[in-house]
């Protein structure tokens, strides 16, 4: 990965805050072309400091009313990439992390119900081979969303 500059930073705050705004929008606030804008967000592409450019679906737009989060216990965790190759065809877990703490990995997931997040834990997570035991901490609000400040010298 390249060094990143002051007008990378640049770049890189206002897509943070916009991801939607144009090229030439971004160009004049930065006092450069917009052909160096697109240059400067390939690279940055390319790099892998940019890391996606999606919109965000509201969950409960499509019904998914439950965002639960669920600590996991491995027998061991050396078993974490055969765990994760069966959690990837679970639809409803959004985010995985292999974790430090009294989990051994983290998950985030979506369920519509109540009774659709009991038949996630109990017949799609608990039955996975090297699963030890589940916590479920369910969110009541998410207060806080936000991409890490990009801080411009």
């Amino acid at each position: 990965m390249d060094k990143i500059d002051h007008l990378d930073k640049k770049i890189l705050s206002i897509l943070s805050g916009n991801a939607r705004i144009p090229f030439k929008d971004v160009a004049a606030e930065c006092g450069v072309s917009r052909a160096a804008i697109h240059q400067r967000v390939q690279h940055l592409i390319e790099d892998g400091v940019i890391t996606g450019s999606g919109f965000d679906v509201n969950p409960k737009s499509l019904g998914y009313t439950t965002c639960t989060y669920v600590g996991m216990n491995l027998e061991r965790g050396s078993m974490y990439k055969n765990v994760v190759e069966r959690l990837v065809h679970i639809p409803e877990i959004v985010e995985c992390h292999f974790t430090t703490g009294p989990y051994t990995m983290l998950l985030k997931l979506y369920a519509k119900d109540n009774e659709q997040l009991m038949d996630l834990l109990n017949n799609r997570l608990q039955t996975i081979p090297g699963v030890v035991s589940t916590e479920t901490l369910i969110s009541l609000e998410q207060s806080i969303k936000r991409e890490i400040p990009v801080n411009v010298d």
